[in-house]
C-alpha cells in the first residue's frame, strides 16, 4: 500500500532525545478506555507512523483499551494494531457505509457498524474515559472539534488531548490562542485542549486533569441525540 511502512521499519526509527531520555515509573492509570482520533492515511512523515505505534505502547502500558474509528488503514491501523498485539481490547466504531473504504484486510479487536458519522461520534465518545487526537485531516479535526465542544457546553467532563507530533498541530494552537485574544473563544476555555510531543507526556498531563465543567445549561447530552439509533447498530468480530 502506498505510503505505508511495515512496524517493524518504523520501529528502527527515532523520537526527539528529549522524548525518548523521559524517565518512566509504574503507572496505574485512572482511564479504562481511550478514544483516539487520527487519519486514514499514513502521513508523509515516519513520525507520524512511528508516534502512532508509540501511542499505542503506552496505552498497553497504562493497561488502557482502546477506542477508535475502526479503520485498518493509514494511522487508525497503526495504533489499534499496536494496543491489540499488546493484549489490550480494541473497539472500532464504524458507519456501514465506510467499511469497503477504511477497512482493508484483516482487522483486530471488536467492531462495532452504525448508522452514520454522527452515531459513529457518540458511540466512540460514549464508550471512552478520554479522547486524543494524532495527526489527522478534516475527520480528525472535525472529532477533535466536537468533543471540545461538548465539555465547553457541559455535555461530557472528560479530557481531550492534542498530540502535537513534530509541530503538526502548532498552526490549530495559533489559531486557537488567536481566537482568544480576538474576543471568539473564552480563556477559561482554551484551557480544554491538553497538548503534548509525545504519549508519555500527553497521557500524564490528561492523567492530572481537573474537571471544570458545571453541567449542561442547555440540558444537553449525546444520550438523548443518539436514543433511537443504538438498537440498530451490529456488532461484529
Amino acid at each position: 500500500m502506498e505510503g505505508y511502512q511495515a512496524e517493524e521499519e518504523i520501529q528502527t526509527l527515532t523520537l526527539p532525545r528529549e522524548i525518548m531520555t523521559q524517565k518512566r515509573r509504574p503507572i496505574v492509570s485512572r482511564f479504562k478506555r481511550v478514544c483516539v482520533f487520527c487519519g486514514s492515511s499514513f502521513g508523509k512523515k515516519a513520525i507520524y507512523q512511528l508516534a502512532a505505534i508509540q501511542l499505542g505502547h503506552e496505552l498497553v502500558e497504562r493497561k488502557i483499551d482502546l477506542v477508535y474509528g475502526g479503520g485498518s488503514v493509514g494511522l487508525m491501523g497503526l495504533v489499534s494494531r499496536a494496543v491489540y498485539n499488546g493484549g489490550r481490547h480494541v473497539l472500532g466504531v464504524i458507519p456501514k457505509k465506510l467499511l469497503p473504504r477504511e477497512i482493508v484486510g484483516e482487522t483486530v479487536g471488536e467492531m462495532k457498524s452504525v448508522s452514520g458519522m454522527h452515531q459513529r461520534k457518540a458511540e466512540m465518545a460514549r464508550q471512552s474515559d478520554a479522547f486524543i487526537a494524532l495527526p489527522g485531516g478534516y475527520g480528525t479535526l472535525e472529532e477533535l472539534l466536537e468533543v471540545i465542544t461538548w465539555v465547553q457546553l457541559g455535555i461530557h467532563d472528560k479530557p481531550v488531548g492534542l498530540l502535537n507530533v513534530d509541530g503538526y498541530y502548532n498552526s490549530l494552537l495559533c489559531f486557537i490562542d488567536k481566537a482568544v485574544d480576538e474576543g471568539f473563544i473564552n480563556p477559561s476555555a482554551r484551557q480544554i485542549i491538553i497538548s503534548a510531543q509525545s504519549p508519555y507526556e500527553l497521557l500524564s498531563k490528561l492523567e492530572d486533569y481537573t474537571p471544570k465543567s458545571e453541567g449542561s445549561a442547555f440540558g444537553l447530552s449525546w444520550e438523548r441525540e443518539q436514543k433511537g439509533y443504538s438498537a440498530k447498530s451490529e456488532i461484529f468480530r
